[in-house]
């Protein structure tokens, strides 16, 4: 089984659904790859274990998520090494944090686009995950 780690800066919200909906998919389609999810600068001000906005769209997308609830980890150096593709939600918010905190990874990160709650809201941000989410199983099912 090969792993992802999806990485954004509080593992709250935008990571926990790429990791909830890439396991959700990536078990449909068959692959042998699995998701987990790290924060880069977890804020124990978020209240709860996971964002709502997160917990909504997954209903919505009929997607179980309550045997996965926990509070948000912060990644390590552990973390690193032990998955096989890393990627950061948003280049311009991660890649500082990564420069700062785990240099010595950055060029092993992929980077996407994909704005948090301070450039856009929900109704943008998780379609947007899930156009990269599936290009991303598209990928992973012909390697």
């Amino acid at each position: 089984m090969k792993t992802v780690l999806f990485l954004c800066t509080g593992n709250y919200y935008r990571s926990r659904y790429a990791e909830i909906v890439f396991n959700a998919r990536a078990e449909e389609l068959g692959l042998n790859w699995r998701a987990v999810s790290r924060g880069l600068a977890p804020d124990a001000r978020n209240p709860g274990p996971m964002s709502r906005y997160t917990m909504d769209a997954l209903q919505v997308r009929k997607i179980a998520y309550e045997n996965q609830l926990r509070f948000p980890l912060e990644v390590t150096d552990s973390d690193f090494e032990a998955n096989h593709l890393v990627i950061a939600v948003k280049e311009a918010e991660h890649r500082p944090l990564m420069q700062q905190n785990h240099p010595r990874w950055l060029d092993q990160v992929e980077f996407w686009h994909v704005h948090d709650l301070d450039c856009c809201g929900p109704d943008e941000a998780i379609p947007h995950l899930d156009r990269e989410i599936d290009a991303l199983l598209n990928r992973l099912a012909i390697q």
